[in-house]
């Protein structure tokens, strides 16, 4: 077992691509801490891994809430005495370009997916660095690296994303920190499916973005996952500041 009293915290991990990295990282025996504002699929998840021997704690809020952030990560230390990694995962999208997308719109995607990732960083660091380290893992998209059409904020904020990781793996390396980024490309999540249903032909968007993948075919959730975990255990021990691409080939296309 790869994190065997390992602690984790996990935000976004009601569904998609945090859940299957809650699923992952408690299979692997981590103690996992899991956050969402999706109280009904938090529990599940939860349950789903106490019925299988693993330990998951929910915690339900969002994640724009400073105390939030500040309160799990001291229950969790109080708890098991460290946190040994921060897995942001939790993102909202609009779905529209520049000139279709409101103010409030704007703001509520920075929100979630900038300073969400910002105020758990912060939280997590604040026990890290006086720890003697740990690892902290964010998750961005392909988009944000390559560009893309009709997802303006979403894609501006992953950006974002990347580049404040990378100043924390910078900042904070003195300290034994070390700070990476998934790099997804098109992932079968909930997310995924509601931007195909926002096109007039989601079929169709479907097929095309299928295509746009030189292996051929989404991702899963658990492929993304697998590679948190590599970020995250003493595999990459020598590894921050560094982008991991899961995205099929779409970079490289």
């Amino acid at each position: 077992m790869k994190l065997e009293n390992h602690v984790a915290v996990i935000t976004g991990a009601a569904s998609g691509i945090g859940r299957a990295i809650a699923e992952l990282f408690a299979k692997e025996k981590a103690i996992v801490a899991i956050v969402d504002i999706d109280e009904a699929n938090l529990q599940a998840v939860a349950e789903a891994i106490r019925s299988k021997g693993g330990t998951a704690l929910p915690f339900v809020g969002n994640v724009v809430e400073k105390k939030l952030a500040a309160e799990t990560i001291a229950s969790v230390v109080q708890e098991f005495g460290r946190v040994d990694s921060l897995v942001s995962s939790a993102a909202v999208s609009v779905g529209k370009i520049l000139t279709d997308t409101s103010e409030d719109e704007w703001d509520r995607v920075f929100s979630v997916n900038v300073k969400g990732t910002f105020l758990w960083c912060k939280a997590a660091l604040s026990h890290m660095t006086h720890a003697g380290g740990g690892s902290i893992v964010t998750v961005a998209s392909q988009l944000a690296l390559a560009g893309g059409r009709g997802s303006a904020s979403y894609i501006a904020s992953k950006g974002a994303i990347v580049s404040m990781t990378r100043s924390i793996a910078l900042d904070y390396a003195a300290n034994g920190v070390r700070a990476n980024v998934l790099i997804p490309g098109a992932i079968q999540t909930p997310m995924l499916e509601q931007s195909f249903a926002r096109q007039p032909d989601p079929e169709a968007m479907r097929q095309r973005v299928t295509a746009r993948h030189p292996l051929g075919r989404i991702g899963k959730a658990e492929e993304v996952a697998l590679g948190a975990l590599y970020l995250v255990s003493n595999d990459s021990s020598f590894t921050t500041g560094a982008l991991l691409p899961i995205d099929g080939g779409w970079l490289a296309g």
